[in-house]
């Protein structure tokens, strides 16, 4: 528990005056009882009396208003919503239940310009006439709760503000009476109950609601002891011990205040206490004590009077008060105390700087720095704290916590009377480290840095010295080229290319970091970070020797820039203390060890130099600082650039080839590629996958091979002809003559290739290749697969493959089959005794279909001439007794059909003038039409010998379709309709 005595930091921070009264006005206060209530807020005062009574008083303290609120009882309890105007009252007479009304100030009544009253409500106590002893209400008045002295507590629910009805409930009981309630809103609703034993939270509204109360202690307090912090929403609780605040997790740290509490409220950051006298104070064992009741109030009797911030733990103001206290109001940012003897007292907080000076005096300086940061004073008047808190401490001697105070105002602080106070050789770290903090604060002037520059070397501090002189923003005070040249000369190549960095001259740093330190690898870090006309140059300049050292970070460096994505590397984070990383082999590693290295040799382009570390004391004097740089990625857009032509990047990669076959490949990938550049970039690539070719063994020769066709296969590659033709040749590439012929549609001449050369695979490929487009592959390939042993070994099943392919598409006769076989007298019988039996069985089953077909016809055609002789020769007997229309009996007249349908003459709605020979049977008429039209349709066909000479083209079977179309009457043969 942190203890706040009330001897511990006391102030006077508040100016005490009494409120002048207007006599004619004032006479109701010193009335002994007629006060019985007083609010706040709305820039008014109201005081509530006990005829029922409502007064409001302005900022001048004079009656603004009156109006009689309750015609019975004493006015107990307000509330006045604060930005509004609208007044809760509560008016009490024991022999009825407790009334409340809701009134809006600014509504005025015609007759009697009072206000107008929005609602009026009993509240419930289930009957039992005891006092109200606590009130709450939330700011829209949709919840008030009341509690009273028997332990009961009610909440009111509904719209008071509209009178459209509210809902009454007793929401708590106790045996002991209730001494404070206070609401705490957020996701939920709680409800604050204390009693004279315990502090209680009820959840009224959201998650939780109608469960039982919460207890939160085991100890109450009196009335008029509980408050809310509104800047927190914590609830306060003032007992004897201590101050007590209560959150949303439970109770918090308690601050301790020993004494008697009667009243307390909170005010600004301040919690204000009310405490009788000690020669006043009720005995413990009095019952009546924490009901605030005890002897008869006295207009002698004294009040003590505190003000007191727990959060700093200080009393801001604390006095005795000659007559009790009565209420204690806030508004118009003063605190205002009613006594017992009518008298006002205003309480107004000093100006700021006013408490600063009282503190100042008592030295309390890092107090005040608190208060500075809890009032949210901005950085230029805390640090005026700052200095003088610094200057306290310097006279005191205690030099390393003042230059703390100092370094932390040094922006608003004049370095000069910082720097006199430290001149002393025995204080001469505290100076080094506010000459530092004044450079790194960008405030250093030239006279600062000679001085800092004078202490490096009096303390003979080598390495700091080289770290600062090594610095960005330093001004030169030796001519450059001189200075250069010197340190070439006599070796010291890490300080001229530091001076060449740091005054912009990049191309003598990169000649520098070749030429004469050999580190190639910082070269190309530091090339990656200039603008690009500048990097393009200087990569150009020394592309050979940087290719041969550094290749897999060049080679990313020239793609970077030829496919214009190029970006200078941006600034780098600095990790002090890391180890650095060494080596000096090739790709990534090599980028991060020469960024280490650079960092720490000079300034990077975009770095932010100033996070760079030096090497701790003690090691070997070194321009490499131990620490790791980590290039940091950019989402920017890349500078806007000219593009080279890839062309012109050629000759760099000479004895180079697989970087430039990376560097070619990247090239193509490119959405900046231009049309003119396709040709040379596809064509050199081809040149250089060939050559790579040729100098590997069987699986790899194959995979570049493999690259190179894929290169040249298409239709749209910016690849002439001739140039693949003649690449391929050189090589001995046959892949690039075949895709050649390929995309010329020469299937023919590539399958005769690869039979000319006796590559038996390679025209197997061929064949399932283009034999579905180039039918006539199949006979070729079944010539060539016969014409020797070894190559009808070698071409094995597929002679069957294709054997069954010409027999399905008909491309060849069997007896041409038979003859191509036997000319070379390669293939056997057995080889092809399979095909045989196939096709015999197959055209023996289909001679049989036909056979069956002819016979089928044949009957059909008989049947139909005797069904047609029948017609036209015998009688005919119909039979039917309904007519085919109405189902009905037939009746005269009648019409019969040959195809035994009959009907009512009635029903087909004949007319008598139409001839019998235009009548068709109504059932068969569709199937009649159907023939016409396909019989129709043949005499059309007929003569459309066109579509006849397509149909001969396109069928398989030529015999099948003249036999077809000779049915239809092509030939001028047909039977009449």
């Amino acid at each position: 528990m942190e203890a706040l005595t009330r001897t511990q930091w006391q102030f006077k921070f508040f100016d005490v005056s009494q409120v002048k009264l207007p006599d004619d006005e004032s006479s109701f206060l010193s009335e002994p009882g007629n006060i019985t209530c007083a609010v706040s807020g709305s820039e008014s005062i109201f005081f509530g009396s006990a005829d029922g009574v409502v007064r409001i008083i302005s900022q001048a303290f004079k009656v603004v208003r009156s109006f009689k609120a309750h015609d019975t009882g004493a006015i107990t309890h307000m509330k006045q919503v604060q930005g509004t105007a609208l007044l809760v009252t509560i008016a009490e007479d024991l022999s009825n239940e407790p009334v409340l009304k809701v009134w809006a100030l600014d509504k005025l009544e015609k007759k009697t310009g009072s206000p107008h009253c929005q609602s009026t409500l009993s509240v419930h106590n289930g009957r039992k006439q005891f006092p109200i002893s606590a009130f709450a209400a939330l700011d829209d008045l949709s919840q008030l709760a009341v509690g009273f002295a028997n332990g009961a507590v009610t909440v009111v629910r509904g719209d008071l503000i509209h009178d459209r009805g509210a809902r009454q409930r007793t929401v708590f009981e106790s045996e002991e009476p209730v001494t404070g309630i206070e609401f705490r809103e957020g996701n939920i609703t709680t409800l604050y109950i204390s009693t004279t034993s315990r502090i209680l939270t009820l959840v009224i509204s959201g998650r939780g609601q109608g469960q039982p109360a919460k207890s939160l202690d085991d100890h109450g307090c009196s009335v008029g002891c509980m408050a809310v912090d509104k800047s927190t929403r914590d609830v306060v609780v003032a007992r004897n011990d201590a101050v007590y605040y209560y959150g949303q997790h439970g109770r918090g740290a308690p601050y301790t205040y020993e004494g008697e509490k009667k009243m307390i409220t909170v005010f600004k950051d301040y919690v204000v206490l009310v405490s009788p006298p000690k020669s006043n104070v009720m005995p413990r064992s009095n019952p009546l004590r924490a009901l605030g009741m005890g002897p008869a109030d006295d207009v002698f009797n004294t009040s003590s009077f505190t003000l007191l911030n727990t959060e700093l733990r200080f009393v801001a103001h604390q006095e005795q008060i000659t007559s009790q206290v009565k209420f204690l109001i806030a508004e118009w940012g003063d605190l205002f105390v009613l006594t017992m003897d009518g008298k006002i007292f205003r309480y107004h907080e000093k100006p700021f700087a006013q408490k600063l000076d009282i503190l100042y005096q008592r030295n309390l300086y890092v107090l005040a720095i608190n208060m500075a940061q809890k009032a949210g004073l901005d950085s230029s008047q805390q640090n005026v704290i700052l200095r003088k808190y610094g200057d306290y401490l310097y006279q005191k001697q205690d030099y390393d916590t003042a230059m703390q105070q100092y370094l932390k105002a040094i922006d608003n602080t004049e370095p000069s009377q910082v720097i006199r106070k430290f001149l002393d050789t025995q204080r001469i770290h505290n100076l080094i480290e506010y000459l530092e903090e004044l450079h790194d604060h960008h405030k250093a002037t030239s006279d600062h840095t000679t001085l800092l520059l004078n202490c490096y070397a009096k303390l003979k501090d080598v390495e700091k010295l080289e770290e600062f002189i090594k610095s960005p923003g330093d001004d030169l005070k030796f001519d450059l080229d001189t200075a250069i040249s010197m340190c070439r000369q006599g070796g010291y190549f890490d300080q001229a290319a530091y001076l060449a960095r740091k005054h912009g001259e990049h191309e003598m740093v990169v000649d520098i970091l070749i030429e004469d330190s050999k580190r190639y690898a910082e070269a190309l870090a530091y090339i990656w970070r200039l603008e690009p006309e500048v990097a393009y140059f200087n990569l150009m300049k020394y592309a050979t020797v940087l290719l041969e050292q550094c290749s897999k970070d060049t080679t990313q460096l020239f793609i970077d820039y030829y496919a214009g994505n190029f970006r200078p590397k941006k600034d780098a984070i600095v990790i002090p203390n890391a180890p650095a990383t060494s080596g000096m082999g090739m790709g990534l590693g090599v980028a991060s060890s020469a960024v280490q290295n650079l960092a720490a040799l000079l300034p990077l382009p975009y770095m932010n130099t100033t996070a760079v570390a030096s090497p701790p004391s003690g090691e070997s004097k070194s321009t490499l600082s131990q620490a790791q740089v980590i290039e940091t990625s950019t989402d920017e857009p890349s500078p806007e650039y000219e593009i080279p032509k890839p062309r012109t990047a050629f000759s760099a990669f000479v004895d180079h080839a697989q970087e430039f076959i990376i560097f070619l490949e990247a090239c193509i990938k490119s959405e900046n590629l231009r049309e003119d550049d396709k040709v040379d970039l596809y064509t050199t690539l081809f040149e250089m996958y060939l050559h790579t070719a040729s100098t590997r063994k069987d699986g790899e020769r194959k995979e570049w091979e493999n690259k190179a066709r894929k290169l040249v296969e298409g239709n749209n590659i910016p690849i002439d002809t001739s140039n693949v033709l003649l690449l391929s040749h050189l090589s001995n590439f046959r892949d690039g003559t075949i895709l050649v012929r390929e995309q010329q549609g020469l299937h023919f001449d590539i399958f005769r290739s690869y039979t000319a050369a006796n590559d038996t695979q390679g025209a197997i490929r061929a064949l399932r290749k283009y034999g579905p487009e180039e039918p006539a592959l199949y006979p070729a390939a079944l010539a060539y697969f016969t014409s020797s042993p070894d190559i009808l070994a070698e071409a094995g099943d597929e002679l069957d493959a294709v054997l069954k392919k010409i027999d399905e598409d008909g491309l060849m006769a069997p007896l041409q089959v038979i003859q191509t076989l036997s000319t070379n007298g390669v293939a056997t019988m057995g080889m092809i005794k399979t095909y045989l039996s196939t096709t015999i069985e197959r055209e023996r089953a289909e001679i049989a279909t036909n056979r069956r077909t002819i016979e089928t016809f044949r009957s059909d055609t008989d049947a139909k001439k005797a069904e047609l002789q029948n017609l036209n020769s015998k009688p005919v007997t119909f039979q039917a007794t309904r007519c085919k229309v109405c189902d009905r009996p037939l009746d005269l007249p009648v019409v019969h059909f040959m195809c035994k349908h009959s009907f009512h003459q009635r029903c087909l709605s004949l007319d008598e003038d139409v001839e019998d020979e235009s009548v068709e049977c109504p059932l068969c008429s569709g199937q009649n039409q159907t023939v016409r039209a396909i019989r129709k349709a043949q005499v059309e066909s007929a003569e459309r010998h066109d579509l006849f000479k397509d149909a001969l083209k396109r069928g398989k079977d030529g015999f099948a379709v003249v036999s077809e179309w000779f049915g239809r009457g092509v030939m001028g043969v047909g039977t009449a309709e």
